[in-house]
């Protein structure tokens, strides 16, 4: 049986009300809480860093996902994880030395992952899987909250699956991006467990409701 997991992304959430939000989103249900770091150079939008990390951590108790979507990543790792991340992702073209990369990650007490657009091959992950915990596919590009489902991740989400099976590892499948109630199905039939969703749950006025449905459509893979 598999375990679904929902990771609600604060990139949709009200800034000024951050921590109640991310308590909130918990309490409807949130088993995650997803973090995407955007850096204005490696995609065109500047989101928030480590310190905003620090300022929720004290809030919730579940697992934050922090997805960097910036360029070079070493340098910024130590700091999230001193910030509190457990779980830490990034992209293989914003890394000189992948293999560096994900083993600093692990140096520093979290999981590490991989992120891969749609345009992105999965051979990144042929020498680096014993390394890896998590395998996030984009079915958005990034840098953008709100960008409609890339139905073609579908088939890398399959393949993914088809890796992570084939390797016998305990690594996270994570969608991200257009996730919503309607299709959320459809991302775990292809092998999907951990899901992101933004402004399908926090443009919502119940958050319990949305992921509420996201699991009852979950239930029926």
């Amino acid at each position: 049986m598999t375990t679904f997991r929902i990771a609600p992304s604060i990139l949709s959430a009200d800034f000024a009300r951050l921590g109640e939000e991310v308590r909130n989103v918990v309490s409807a249900g949130a088993d995650i809480i997803h973090f995407d770091v955007m850096d204005n150079h490696y995609v065109p939008n500047l989101t928030i860093g480590p310190l905003v990390c620090q300022a929720i951590r004290p809030h919730v108790d579940v697992p934050i996902d922090v997805h960097l979507m910036v360029k070079p990543v070493d340098r910024i790792i130590p700091d999230f994880a001193k910030a509190g991340a457990n779980i830490i992702t990034f992209h293989p073209e914003a890394s000189d030395h992948i293999d560096r990369s994900l083993q600093l990650i692990r140096d520093h007490g979290c999981k590490a992952g991989l992120v891969f657009n749609p345009a992105t091959p999965l051979s990144y992950l042929e020498h680096v899987m014993d390394k890896v915990d998590m395998i996030l596919i984009m079915s958005v590009n990034p840098g953008f909250g709100g960008q409609s489902f890339i139905p073609q991740a579908l088939k890398k989400i399959a393949e993914a699956r088809r890796l992570i099976d084939e390797s016998g590892r305990d690594i996270l499948l994570e969608v991200d991006g257009g996730i919503k109630i309607d299709n959320i199905a459809a991302a775990a039939a292809a092998g999907a467990d951990t899901f992101v969703a933004g402004s399908a749950i926090f443009g919502q006025p119940d958050y319990k409701a949305v992921i509420d449905a996201m699991r009852a459509n979950l239930a029926k893979v």
